[in-house]
């Protein structure tokens, strides 16, 4: 076989996304087709129905469910405040009424005379979609939200956790295989976003995170320091809602483990520019890839369209790609052959392999599921 597919990371000095930005539920878009926006630009909103908060008022005022029409005090669809008095009890002979304040506001949305429960709705949530990366509005998805057109440079990791975040590139260390510590986290990282070397320690974490950088990125994480700064073992299919203050995204792997000298490379060349991240990664089915994107403030287009999502290419002779799995993880080479005969490897089962040579040494013979394509 001449190639195959597998997915993949993006990683590219210029491409052009194509940035889906969409509603959870219908609302507004605020911008037109052919309209240039900012990073930070509202591009759709829509707001969600309040939380429903259930009251069984015949119980709190001592009547029966048929009675509790003629006892309350406010209508359905009334506006209701903390404190406002729902319904109030006939009491005997005029003596002994009970009454009930709300102990929430809103609105009063339903009154059963069947349960004697009502309901009282919040206030709707408001929901705003930020463009997140800067550039052109491309297509207009009616009551729902838009496609973006950008020209960037896109560094997708292996994992992270935390959602979308804004700032300065900033380099931290010095080297792809220097270990991001916290000595070398500065009051006046605030609002940035810190490229490390090899793996980001815990300390650096929550120094990160007391000077309120926006994310950190480095080579690797350990996974305990992970579940530290979590407080729990992450054992979700998909991450970006962590309520956290700092994004955090790992460019290689778990461990102790130095950046790509390419990435590294990457990053150092756009030191300064402002740049958008997102940490969200699903890791089954769908998968999702945490990122750093990076505009270029140019009008010319590149040839390479990366829509938004994961990259699958093709696997074939001369192709980048990274070993994902030991005894060489982490290492960087090209494609030199894709045998078509499965063969025996040293665990004594079968599986289809390809050779990676790596600066001119004899190739490496791997699964080809232990590889992903690093393009660029």
């Amino acid at each position: 076989m001449a190639h195959a597919y597998t997915p993949g990371l993006k990683v590219s000095e210029r491409t052009t996304l194509h940035v889906r930005r969409q509603l959870p539920i219908a609302g507004k878009v605020d911008v037109n087709q052919g309209d240039t926006v900012s990073a930070r630009d509202v591009v759709a909103e829509a707001s969600i129905p309040g939380n429903v908060y259930p009251i069984n008022l015949a119980n709190q005022i001592g009547v029966s469910p048929a009675d509790i029409q003629s006892c309350m005090l406010v209508n359905e669809g009334d506006p209701v405040e903390v404190g406002t008095v729902l319904g109030r009890s006939k009491g005997i002979f005029g003596l002994f009424k009970q009454s009930y304040a709300s102990k929430t506001a809103g609105t009063l949305e339903t009154v059963s005379k069947i349960t004697g429960q009502i309901i009282i709705r919040g206030a709707p949530l408001p929901v705003q979609v930020l463009a997140y990366v800067p550039g052109q509005i491309i297509e207009v998805l009616p009551d729902h939200g838009v496609v973006i057109e950008s020209t960037v440079s896109l560094i997708q990791g292996i994992f992270g956790i935390g959602g979308e975040q804004y700032g300065e590139i900033r380099m931290v260390c010095e080297k792809s295989n220097q270990p991001l510590t916290a000595d070398l986290i500065t009051a006046d990282m605030r609002g940035q976003i810190l490229i490390g070397g090899a793996r980001m320690t815990n300390d650096a974490i929550e120094k990160a995170r007391e000077v309120g950088a926006s994310a950190v990125v480095s080579g690797g994480i350990d996974d305990q320091d992970l579940k530290t700064i979590l407080g729990y073992d992450l054992g979700v299919a998909i991450t970006g809602t962590e309520k956290i203050e700092t994004t955090l995204i790992i460019t290689e792997g778990f461990g102790d483990i130095g950046m790509a000298e390419r990435t590294f490379e990457l990053f150092k060349s756009r030191s300064g520019s402002l740049a958008s991240v997102n940490g969200a990664t699903q890791i089954r089915a769908g998968v999702m890839r945490p990122e750093v994107v990076i505009p270029i403030e140019t009008a010319e287009k590149s040839n390479d369209v990366f829509e938004d999502g994961v990259f699958e290419g093709i696997l074939e002779p001369g192709t980048l790609v990274r070993i994902i799995r030991d005894p060489y993880f982490g290492v960087i080479g090209r494609v030199a052959g894709l045998p078509a005969e499965p063969q025996v490897l040293g665990s004594g089962s079968k599986a289809r392999v390809l050779e990676v040579e790596v600066n001119g040494e004899p190739p490496l013979t791997v699964p080809r599921a232990n590889v992903e394509i690093i393009a660029g």
